[in-house]
């Protein structure tokens, strides 16, 4: 099902009867005050210009989310945005609305509307009055859905006369409405926008989108159930009581999100004992002896039916055809699937092709020892092309059509932004992602998300320490080459904090921005001659092509200018593009890794080789698929541990008492309750003029 993670975050403008939002225009910052009877949204003006490209990008997505973890994804990536305010009123908002969610209003319309505050101009202020305490108690307000919308500050619109649109503008309109019919997907509006698309870039997404909806089984109708737990529909949908009503576009999720669910066998339907009975596995026979739903007039009687259907489909063992060992999402008696969401094109797809091999070289070895528990590991991926307004529909064709069981090895800190509430809130296992963000490292840590690596903050302090203890360079002399958008943020931030750490009254460091998926670095160049002051070495955040770009552009210029790289910016690739150019300008290149040099002859290094050349044979030894590797290894470890009756809540339990995991790193690999990532070791490296990384001390 196509959810509200399916986002594409743009800017959209208010045309005709769409009413689409402007982001063009000055946003509300609500402040959040709690009293005793009433929570205040005060709405300043935001000052014009005062929020990059990125963080309008990510706001928009994690508008569209509406949950508490998306507003916690854009705060963890821009703590210091002007929309993080917003931000955290809308966490304040959804978390009242979770603390009076005690069942469902008589009529959700009538509360919502009564409530619905008029649209804001700049500056003003909105008094919303919860509902008091008795009132909820005895049940007159039970609807979290109504009240939350109450509380909910409005935008001020956009002028509503028709316009005529640019190509561009066309393309955003079109891209919004593609946003929309992804989170509540049918094929009548799917074929009328084929029909009416104006943005032809986007024809493929759509096509895609109508394949999958022909593929689609229809939800079991409430009138058919007549043979198991609900021998009433209407009994049964009155006992239920009326879906809410919601007056954002995302509200209609909920009916196609039950429908789509209502496949699911409880633990009663299958004709023998279950060995782990687990949401997530569909059953053929109990969706065809059920049959598809009429279609519902409205958006209350389809939520309704669809609540009835699901109960439908828990129906007793006569309804089921064949016994099921493990129902379990993504397990079957023979294999356990795992997915990734990574870049397979675009500039950035070598990072995706090297942590997919390194995965997979695993997985082989394992396979050929035996498997895990007689079960063989399978890896499935998508492609995102390292973009955020791709990576929604990645992970949700990996969870639904590939139905795999959790998530390995995704690549990228702002498609993490979208990928990890998608995997939180299906309670999916996201272990070992290829990024040093500080979004997948919550304190404390969330539950099904796991790390190996070492974070970029204790990457960027281990160099910037370095740089000043080692190198001798003053903290003013050092800036930073970072890609715009949450992986150069979290990045800039880990230096800067470096810095303050240091004595003195050090200056903001200088930070040069480039566009993510480009080689466009003309303008950070031209940033760095026009500085006055005296630089003498670079920080890059940046992937691999836009990294070479630069000091192909700069070494001229910066003769002796010591250039500094974090892991995630594809080692041997970046050291690929520089050797082209020439050895001058990969010699004494530093790039901090996360694992152990590749050409040590530690046990673990030799494992690795060993199975790479077996399964992979002419492929070069890679720091990222080494890293793909350890992560898939450590990943099957706890597999194993937990034995044949698996599912994610038994695998993250096993995870958290991993201990002291010995793979021969030089360092264990530990998590716990409080600790989930498994390593702080940051490695130095430094390449020659043969263009091999050479380990360097770093203290």
């Amino acid at each position: 099902m196509f959810l509200k993670y399916a986002v594409l975050p743009v800017l959209a403008v208010a045309i005709g009867s769409y009413g689409y939002w402007s982001l063009e225009l000055e946003h509300t910052s609500p402040v959040v005050a709690k009293g005793e009877s009433a929570v205040a949204l005060v709405a300043p003006i935001v000052p014009a210009g005062s929020a990059s490209v990125d963080e309008e990008l990510d706001y928009t997505v994690a508008r569209r989310l509406g949950s508490v973890a998306g507003w916690q994804a854009f705060l963890a990536a821009h703590e210091n945005s002007v929309y993080s305010p917003f931000a955290k009123a809308e966490i304040a908002r959804l978390l009242l609305a979770e603390r009076v969610s005690n069942g469902a209003s008589p009529n959700a319309k009538v509360a919502s509307a009564a409530a619905e505050p008029a649209p804001l101009s700049p500056g003003t202020e909105v008094a919303v009055t919860p509902p008091p305490a008795a009132e909820v108690a005895n049940g007159a307000i039970r609807d979290a859905q109504a009240v939350a919308e109450a509380a909910r500050p409005v935008p001020p619109f956009a002028a509503t006369g028709v316009v005529a649109l640019a190509p561009e503008e066309v393309c955003k309109r079109d891209i919004d409405r593609l946003a929309r019919l992804l989170s509540s997907p049918t094929r009548d509006e799917a074929a009328r926008f084929a029909n009416e698309l104006g943005c032809e870039e986007l024809r493929p997404q759509l096509q895609r989108l109508l394949e999958n909806l022909r593929d689609t089984v229809p939800a079991p109708a409430a009138a058919q159930v007549t043979n198991g737990a609900s021998p009433d529909a209407d009994a049964a949908r009155e006992a239920v009581g009326p879906a809410p009503s919601s007056p954002w576009p995302d509200a209609a999720n909920a009916a196609s999100a039950v429908a789509a669910d209502a496949a699911a066998p409880s633990s009663a339907q299958t004709s023998a004992p279950q060995e782990n009975p687990v949401r997530g596995v569909t059953d053929k026979a109990a969706r065809e002896a059920v049959g598809p739903a009429p279609p519902s007039p409205r958006p209350d009687a389809a939520n309704a039916s669809s609540v009835v259907a699901a109960d439908a489909a828990a129906q007793s063992p006569a309804q089921t055809s064949a016994p099921q060992e493990n129902p379990v999402r993504g397990v079957t008696d023979k294999e356990i699937v795992f997915g990734m969401a990574a870049p397979f094109s675009g500039a950035s797809k070598e990072l995706g092709r090297q942590m997919k091999i390194g995965v997979e070289t695993a997985f082989s070895q394992i396979n050929d020892a035996g498997g895990v528990n007689g079960r063989l590991l399978r890896l499935v991926s998508a492609d995102d092309g390292y973009e955020p307004t791709r990576t929604a529909e990645a992970m949700q064709v990996l969870y639904d059509k590939d139905q795999v069981f959790g998530f390995i090895g995704n690549v990228g800190t702002p498609t993490a932004a979208v990928a990890l509430p998608f995997a939180l809130d299906h309670r999916a296992l996201f272990f070992g992602a290829f990024s040093g963000a500080s979004l997948l490292r919550r304190d404390p840590p969330d539950r099904y998300v796991f790390n190996y690596r070492a974070s970029y903050a204790e990457e960027t302090n281990e160099v910037v320490h370095y740089l000043v203890k080692v190198r001798r360079i003053k903290p003013k002399e050092i800036v930073v080459f970072a890609q715009n958008d949450s992986y150069g943020d979290s990045g800039y931030a880990g230096v800067q904090k470096a810095v303050r750490s240091l004595p003195g009254d050090n200056p903001d460091v200088i930070r040069l921005n480039y566009k993510r998926n480009t080689v466009d670095v003309q303008q950070a160049v031209d940033a760095l001659r026009a500085f006055k002051g005296q630089i003498k070495a670079v920080v890059m955040v940046a992937a691999y092509r836009a990294a070479a770009k630069f000091i192909e552009k700069t070494r001229d210029l910066y003769p002796s200018m010591i250039y500094t790289n974090v892991s995630f910016v594809g080692s041997t690739a970046l050291a690929d593009e520089l050797m082209l150019l020439g050895p001058r300008y990969a010699t004494g290149v530093i790039v901090t890794q996360v694992v152990p040099a590749i050409y040590s002859h530690a046990s673990i290094v030799l494992k690795y080789k060993g199975a790479l050349a077996k399964y992979f044979p002419g492929e070069a030894p890679d720091y990222v698929s080494f890293e793909g590797y350890i992560d898939a290894t450590i990943l099957a470890e706890a597999l194993k541990r937990v034995g044949r009756d698996i599912n994610s809540e038994k695998l993250v339990d096993e995870l958290e008492r991993m201990h002291d995991f010995d793979l021969g790193l030089g360092t264990p690999v530990t998590f716990n309750m409080n600790e989930h990532q498994g390593s702080h070791k940051v490695w130095g490296t430094q390449l020659d003029e043969a263009g091999h990384y050479q380990p360097i001390d770093l203290q």
